[in-house]
């Protein structure tokens, strides 16, 4: 439970073709030569990041959700990415979290990226999705949704809550048992994104920011290389601790990078800084 270890797979995508992702990104997994506990892919990794969704959604008892979760069960791995799934007459931006089990969760792109278009074309999510793995909880999101810090704050004590897999806690001056650094709502955020490089500040500064404020670990991971539409994605995958320090960042190039995570180090920080106990209380109400 100390520990957990992540690897990060910053890859080109092949645009529109399934098959020929689906080959490269095995090809990348069977790569990974160190013992890990969870391989996060890009957003669509697919597809690349396209808005054609009538001609490329699948099922979810389609090829790449069976390919995710036979690759998870190979590796013994918890895999995730987000894919465009079909889903009564709707399309969305999904990410899956698939066990080596089989079993899965899923979480739907909440903020649909509208300056490309994707609004006209995905259905938008309500709810977050928090998985947990080995004691350690884990925010799963996806690129656009960086920008929305509200969506991914931490819950503080005694706020109401929607989101499946929120553990509420008692607000200490209601004689409850008080919130501990140790029981806030997650310990991890993981983007999965399709970032342009020509907006990389702003994905490196934010994901530095959401791990700031909300005292966690931060997992952000992009694709590299050129769309279909002509786009530059370059990389800049990034992991990121509790005070905003980069631990990794990649580069230009694809890269499979492992990397473990210490809870020591982030218990450490929640009770020497406890500034999470003087978060305001909110609630969100879906729309």
């Amino acid at each position: 439970m100390s520990t957990l270890t992540i690897t990060i797979i910053q890859a080109s995508l092949h645009w529109e073709n399934i098959t020929a992702n689906l080959r490269h990104f095995e090809e990348k997994i069977d790569s990974i030569g160190e013992r890990t506990e969870i391989v996060v892919l890009p957003e669509m990794f697919s597809t690349g990041f396209s808005m054609h969704p009538q001609s490329l959604a699948e099922k979810m008892d389609g090829p790449t959700v069976a390919w995710m979760k036979g690759t998870a069960a190979r590796k013994r791995i918890i895999l995730t990415g987000s894919l465009i799934i079909e889903e009564g007459g709707n399309y969305f931006n999904r990410l899956l979290w698939v066990l080596p089990s089989g079993e899965y969760g899923y979480y739907d792109k909440r903020h649909r990226f509208a300056y490309a278009g994707e609004d006209e074309h995905y259905t938008a999510g309500s709810k977050r999705l928090i998985a947990s793995v080995k004691g350690w909880r884990i925010n799963l999101l996806v690129c656009y949704d960086l920008r929305f810090p509200v969506w991914s704050r931490q819950q503080p004590a005694e706020a109401p809550s929607f989101f499946p897999g929120f553990a509420s806690n008692v607000n200490p001056a209601s004689g409850g048992t008080p919130i501990s650094a140790t029981s806030l709502e997650y310990d991890l955020i993981i983007y999965v994104a399709n970032w342009p490089e020509r907006r990389s500040h702003a994905w490196k500064t934010l994901l530095q920011a959401r791990a700031i404020e909300n005292q966690s670990y931060v997992v952000g991971v992009n694709r590299v290389g050129e769309d279909g539409n002509g786009i530059y994605y370059s990389g800049n995958s990034m992991i990121v601790d509790p005070l905003g320090e980069a631990l990794w960042q990649g580069s230009k190039e694809e890269a499979v990078f492992t990397y473990t995570l210490e809870r020591e180090k982030l218990t450490e920080i929640r009770e020497k800084l406890p500034f999470w106990r003087d978060a305001d209380r909110f609630s969100i109400e879906p729309k």
